[in-house]
């Protein structure tokens, strides 16, 4: 017996030896063939650039490059966004060791505003037919770029008016007129014998005040950056960004202001196989025949973000977490209202960490807000309250300062219609409380019936409220008549009789 265990022991050996090794060689071809696997990773961008969105694209970026993809395609449908997100999402895509297209996607879709610097970014800037570009000039509320006047030219057309003939000559601390360097004046205050004719004026936006072109100016070469590096059409890229023009896929393909037009993913991954791109450590040919296309789309955490991050419901969530809290405090114990304020609060606190607020505008919306509640408690015949609600419609106005993340006018109407009713509500019900008869105090004895108890003529007692008084009558009393109470004299009561 002790053979034939030794035996089939030794057979179960092997079989066990015989499947690992099985295992263990379907789990190495599966290696090789994910490893010999060539992928292009697909990512969707669907609305305004901001703090969700580039988040997303820069994880998408790591996962593509731990997976060593060939090339990530971020098709794109984009009206601008936040130009603190947009730069973090360029130097993410110049920094990358995958190659990256955009490709604006699908037809009708636009790439306006930042999205027209990331195009440019790119490695392969894409359209689909039926797509735009431009509209690259920094927009601020409140005001911005576009409409603006040239004040150069307002200025040559001032001087035209006025007869000056210096052409762009100035008067120097000595009073000697010198020469703009065009040849217009030998530099020693005289004029020259021949003088050229007068340059065109430079007529391109260029800002009203110091801060509008410093934040032009930085653009513009910020763009023109941009189209140097990947060799692409920079006199076009200055004009999106000065006068806000706009190209058809089509014209943008024909001036060199994108790589490819293409109808779908597969015809842009066939379109560029074999084509030079610019990485940050030099150049790079592209292999993007037969790749397997995988998808990254947005997860929940993306849509968390981009729901919070949305400025009418970061708005919103702020109105709830403050009202949450007043509630709470003015009621404690309640809990509901307070962990729903708190909640809401923190939220809103997060978003707006995130988003480009005015904080002179979160300011005014506090006060607004305390002061409509301080209406509540301190009545002030709406002074506290008017003065709350100017501040809170002002405040939210000027909350955001991005153009593409604005709240809702409605929005802000409704919500100080709402506050300016509860207002009304509380202004109203004070005054009913005013003319209400008083219910506690001598105030409320005046006017109220009694009981005589006893007969009597001057002094003695009655049954006012359920309570005994001593009281005084008018003229005689009988037991049980009843009486009015017409004066309080200490803890003595004037009474007469109803009947009179």
């Amino acid at each position: 017996m002790s053979v034939r265990r030794v035996a089939l022991f030794h057979r179960f050996l092997l079989l066990s030896s015989l499947l690992c090794l099985v295992l263990g060689g379907l789990l190495a071809w599966q290696a090789n063939a994910q490893q010999d696997e060539r992928i292009a990773i697909v990512m969707t961008i669907d609305g305004a650039i901001g703090p969700a969105t580039g988040d997303y694209f820069q994880r998408g970026l790591r996962s593509a490059a731990e997976q060593e993809a060939e090339i990530v395609v971020v098709q794109m449908d984009t009206p601008g966004g936040l130009d603190a997100s947009m730069r973090s999402m360029i130097r993410a895509m110049l920094t990358s060791p995958v190659p990256i297209a955009i490709y604006v996607s699908p037809s009708g879709s636009r790439a306006a505003s930042a999205g027209t610097y990331l195009l440019y970014a790119s490695h392969v800037a894409a359209m689909a037919p039926a797509t735009h570009l431009g509209s690259a000039t920094p927009v601020q509320m409140g005001g911005g770029f576009p409409g603006m006047d040239d004040p150069d030219e307002d200025n040559e057309d001032a001087r035209a008016e006025e007869g000056d003939e210096s052409h762009g000559g100035a008067d120097d601390a000595n009073g000697e007129e010198t020469g703009n360097g065009n040849g217009n004046g030998n530099g020693n205050g005289e004029a020259a014998d021949d003088e050229p004719p007068r340059e065109e004026a430079d007529t391109r936006r260029r800002g009203e005040t110091a801060m509008e072109r410093k934040v032009l100016e930085d653009a513009v070469y910020y763009i023109r950056g941009l189209a140097e590096r990947h060799g692409r059409n920079a006199d076009w890229a200055e004009e999106a960004v000065r006068e806000a023009v706009n190209l058809t896929a089509r014209e943008a393909l024909e001036i060199n202001v994108i790589d490819v037009v293409a109808t779908d993913v597969e015809d842009l991954l066939a379109q560029i196989d074999g084509r030079e791109v610019v990485m940050e450590r030099g150049e790079r040919t592209l292999d993007t025949a037969d790749l397997v296309i995988e998808r990254f789309d947005p997860d929940w955490r993306t849509q968390f973000l981009q729901v919070i991050t949305n400025p009418n419901v970061a708005y919103f969530l702020m109105i709830i977490g403050f009202y949450g809290l007043i509630f709470e405090l003015s009621n404690p114990g309640s809990l509901i209202p307070g962990t729903i304020g708190v909640i809401s609060l923190l939220l809103a606190l997060f978003a707006f960490q995130l988003l480009p607020i005015n904080y002179a505008g979160l300011a005014l919306i506090l006060v607004g807000l305390a002061l409509i509640v301080g209406e509540a408690f301190m009545p002030s015949f709406g002074i506290l309250g008017m003065g709350g609600i100017v501040a809170f419609v002002i405040g939210s106005v000027m909350l955001m300062d991005a153009d593409n993340l604005r709240i809702s006018l409605p929005m802000i109407g409704g919500i100080a219609a709402l506050a300016a009713g509860f207002m009304l509500w509380t202004l109203t019900r004070f005054m009913g409380l005013r003319r209400r008869p008083a219910r506690t105090g001598h105030e409320q004895l005046v006017g109220s019936q009694g009981r005589v108890l006893e007969n009597f003529e001057g002094h003695g007692h009655v049954l006012v409220m359920g309570e005994r008084w001593n009281a005084r009558g008018t003229g005689p009393l009988h037991k049980n008549q009843v009486v009015r109470v017409v004066a309080v004299e200490g803890l003595t009561l004037v009474v007469q009789p109803i009947d009179t």
